[in-house]
């Protein structure tokens, strides 16, 4: 467990490895995070948010209208709290939206306003990966200080074997907590 927990706003997208996000939130839990989950409306026909808010212990955001609790839009609030902004899995999808600043969702909303690191844990289809549009967003993300763990080789979804599975869990993980320490040793 970690001696100082930080707010950790977990991304969910509409990947089959969105069932590997319970996992993860489970984990970021056990090293005393705050875990606050964001899923794309493909993402609920993955995992439901039930099982995410579960895990997390704390409301799971879905849409825009799941914020009517407060004055202050939820999506800001969220991405003013974050110490980091994981994306596990990210889609080709939502890796364009980010590089290109769409904001349709909450999700790419909070990836535009938050000033916290953000870390994106691919998982697609291997020619999806390396279409040169995917790979451009990616460098262009990169170019502007995100950063990404994965994909990895193996078996995919879809039946082919190659780059595009989701990174490993522990392995996802431990690189959100060393994000997280960085900032600790910024900040000393």
């Amino acid at each position: 467990m970690t001696k100082n927990p930080k707010c950790v706003v977990l991304g969910v997208t509409g990947s089959i490895a969105a069932y590997k996000s319970a996992e993860l939130a489970s984990l970021l839990v056990k090293q005393g995070h705050d875990v606050f989950v964001v899923m794309t409306r493909d993402a609920v026909e993955f995992i439901t948010p039930l099982t995410l808010q579960t895990l997390s212990k704390n409301p799971v955001t879905t849409s825009f209208f799941d914020e009517k609790e407060n004055w202050r839009p939820g999506h800001i609030a969220l991405a003013d709290r974050a110490n980091l902004l994981l994306i596990a899995p990210a889609t080709a999808n939502a890796i364009a939206e980010l590089a290109h600043g769409l904001a349709g969702h909450p999700l790419a909303a909070i990836a535009l306003a938050t000033r916290a690191p953000i870390l994106v844990a691919p998982a697609m289809n291997g020619k999806m990966w390396e279409h040169p549009a995917t790979q451009e967003n990616v460098a262009k993300l990169k170019k502007r200080g995100v950063e990404f763990i994965g994909p990895e080789e193996g078996m995919l979804a879809c039946g082919y074997e190659g780059i595009g599975r989701l990174w490993k869990v522990d392995d996802i993980a431990f690189r959100a907590e060393f994000l997280l320490a960085r900032q600790d040793n910024l900040i000393a």
